[in-house]
């Protein structure tokens, strides 16, 4: 449950901005109230407090993170195709932004690393970061991503542009392929996710 510490009439204008609708608090502390993507975000003296399974949703509305963000992704799949989950961290120089995983029903192991890369690009839009290298350890979606491969499957292939279209949104990115140990953290989020 992420809090920003903030002044609650700059974040209100930032959301309103956005098109979030503001509505009154549900109790005398609470000063207003504003909920978009499975995410409600509640205003208190100096603070705003984000709830809901994507609070990543508002809270990249109301942080100003700006600069360069390490964004790692993973997918993983029980079965090829199976059911599969996907798992994401945004990294900038504070250290871990955000991070996510969730199941995304069934799909080959190569279809969820490229919805995992998708989500970990939509969550560095709505952190606001401008400059990101995005970072996976499977070498395929990386080479399909940077032009070293050709992308022949139609799923894949569909995949691979809305992966594109995210990336042409930031000022300046970046694709590079890790090792798996680089890549853990976003692999035990997927792994989770089918856990949990």
């Amino acid at each position: 449950m992420p809090v920003v510490e903030c002044d609650p009439d700059e974040a209100r204008a930032r959301l309103e901005e956005a098109g979030i609708e503001i509505r009154p608090g549900n109790t005398e502390h609470e000063r207003w109230r504003a909920a978009a993507e499975d995410a409600t975000a509640v205003a208190y003296a100096d603070k705003v407090v984000i709830q809901g399974t994507n609070p990543h949703a508002l809270a990249g509305l109301l942080e100003e993170h700006g600069g360069r963000a390490h964004v790692y992704f993973d997918g993983a799949s029980r079965g090829n195709p199976g059911a599969a989950a996907i798992g994401w961290v945004i990294v900038a120089a504070g250290g871990i932004v955000a991070e996510g995983g969730r199941r995304i029903g069934r799909a080959t192991n190569n279809q969820a690393e490229y919805r995992a890369a998708i989500a970990a690009l939509e969550a560095a839009t709505a952190y606001g970061f401008r400059e990101i290298v995005l970072q996976g350890d499977a070498e395929l979606i990386v080479k399909q991503l940077t032009g070293a491969y050709n992308t022949n499957d139609p799923t894949l292939r569909e995949l691979r542009v809305q992966a594109l279209e995210h990336l042409e949104s930031f000022d300046d990115w970046e694709v590079s392929h890790v090792p798996r140990e680089v890549n853990e953290r976003a692999d035990e989020l997927a792994n989770e996710a089918f856990d949990g």
